[in-house]
């Protein structure tokens, strides 16, 4: 069969990723922080958009005389829409604070000596220690540790092998190298680093440098004077017999009562496992709601969270060029490029904000028994509901709910969290898995700490509630919700 190269015509429907539907999509799917820092870099780069003025400024005022509804505005159908948003969201500006120059007073005032104490002044005041000079800042477990090796070091030589054991813990404190690879390191013995380390495990905190866990508490246990008490022995030998709850073999074992034993394991509980624990520098993540949902009477009202986003406009300087002719070539082709991005940039943010209101009403509708009754009255829900409601793709609702936050009279939640797959019923409608998952944890919090529940009499119970389960999905509910088994729950005493 003989092959041949032809060309050929056809004409097909096919969907573009413009780059401005690229961009509407991207500021859909993006929390309220990660919002304002695009639409400030998108001010950077784009000089036709500029901050808007206060509401209910002149400026304001003159400006709206002479705005073009081609770009300031939503388009016509979707004007009316637009004004029921912003009514219902509450999108207002509040009234500008006066400004102030915290920056000079914090310099001039706050950093600089009383002169009426006689203490002397700075007559340069570029020499005036800044505000952040009297910040501390949190200090690491290795800044911590080599200040006190500083004073406890012996000789420049003992500084440097304390350098290479204090650099080898890790985050916990322990030591995450051996004797002998630290000597080859620094040039050493092991005999002459195993006594930095025995000089550095005096430091403070106690229990710091340790090799293992029966080392680390041992340390404590001699920094109380308990090194040669039942519970120092249990550290030495039988740290495998309390793992495993077995308090009949530790009786047996060292020849104690089961008072005594109850007792040597309270005095072990109270040490720390992790004493690099307290020097963590791991900063605590912060959420900012993207919507707040308030009972106001019988009503709940949903207000989006506009605080900090900032409010843009079309650059009036800019326009007024482009208008009386003033810009030419590619002078004019830069601005107008330029004009077209800043106007769809300005709505597609009110498009994303209709939309996630929108997508929140919706959402609460369904799940009304949650905002008056709490958790264990959420009701399955899928993405496909809402976007079936809203006439959106699932595609959409997905990325509307993503990262997004609300602060609910139940507590703050991500919106993802009211999707849930349903759990049957013998009777009755389905529940939603989250509500299983409170069950269940509240079943255990209110067993018998000495005779834990198995996972087949949770089942159980929860059948005895009407509510159809079986027991591997219990054990897998149970460990997302971070509880261990029946033996890992149990207490020896």
């Amino acid at each position: 069969m003989a092959l041949d190269l032809r060309l050929s015509q056809k004409q097909a429907q096919v969907m573009v990723m413009t780059p401005q539907l690229q961009q509407a999509i991207k500021l859909l799917q993006l929390g309220q922080m990660e919002l304002v820092e695009e639409i400030n870099q998108e001010m950077l780069e784009n000089p036709m958009l500029e901050l808007a003025p206060p509401p209910d400024s002149a400026e304001a005022a003159a400006g709206d005389s002479m705005s073009n509804p081609e770009y300031d505005q939503t388009p016509d159908s979707d004007r009316r829409e637009s004004d029921e948003f912003a009514d219902s969201a509450g999108s207002n500006e509040e009234t500008v604070r006066e400004e102030f120059d915290w920056e000079n007073y914090l310099g001039e005032y706050s950093s600089a000596p009383s002169t009426s104490l006689n203490v002397g002044s700075h007559e340069n005041p570029e020499e005036t220690p800044g505000f952040e000079s009297f910040v501390a800042a949190k200090t690491s477990l290795s800044e911590y540790l080599s200040w006190q090796w500083r004073f406890a070091a012996r000789s420049e030589r003992d500084l440097v092998l304390g350098s290479a054991v204090i650099g080898n813990l890790n985050d916990d404190g322990y030591l995450a190298a051996t004797l002998e690879e630290m000597a080859r390191e620094t040039q050493s013995s092991p005999e002459e680093m195993a006594d930095v380390l025995a000089r550095i495990q005096e430091l403070d905190p106690p229990g710091i440098a340790a090799r293992d866990l029966p080392e680390c508490l041992l340390l404590q246990l001699t920094r109380l004077e308990l090194d040669d008490s039942l519970a120092a022995e249990i550290c030495r030998r039988h740290l495998a017999l309390v793992e495993k709850k077995d308090m009949p073999a530790l009786c047996r074992a060292l020849k104690a009562t089961k008072e005594e034993v109850a007792a040597a394991i309270e005095a072990i509980r109270a040490l720390e496992p992790r004493p690099g624990r307290a020097y963590s520098t791991t900063d605590s993540v912060y959420v900012t709601p993207d919507v707040y949902i308030s009972k106001v009477g019988d009503e709940y009202v949903i207000t989006l969270n506009e605080d900090g986003l900032p409010k843009l406009r079309l650059s009036r300087e800019y326009r007024r060029m482009l208008t009386n002719k003033e810009a030419e070539g590619e002078t004019k082709k830069y601005l107008s490029e330029k004009l077209k991005g800043a106007a769809f940039l300005i709505r597609s943010i009110h498009q994303r904000q209709r939309t996630i209101y929108r997508v929140t009403e919706a959402i609460f509708k369904i799940q009304r028994d949650f905002l008056d009754l709490g958790v264990e009255h959420l009701k399955p829900l899928v993405l496909r509901d809402i976007a079936d409601e809203l006439g959106f793709h699932e595609s959409t609702i997905s990325r509307v709910t993503t990262n997004k936050y609300v602060y609910t009279p139940q507590g703050l939640f991500e919106l993802k969290y009211f999707f849930d797959s349903p759990i049957n019923r013998f009777q009755g409608e389905a529940l939603a898995s989250e509500s299983v998952k409170n069950r269940i944890k509240q079943i255990i919090g209110a067993e018998d700490p000495q005779k834990p529940l198995s996972d087949q009499r949770i089942v159980e119970i929860l059948h005895g509630s009407n509510i159809d389960i079986a027991r591997r999905t219990v054990a897998k509910y149970r460990e997302m919700l971070g509880l261990g088994s029946s033996s890992e729950r149990r207490r020896m005493y």
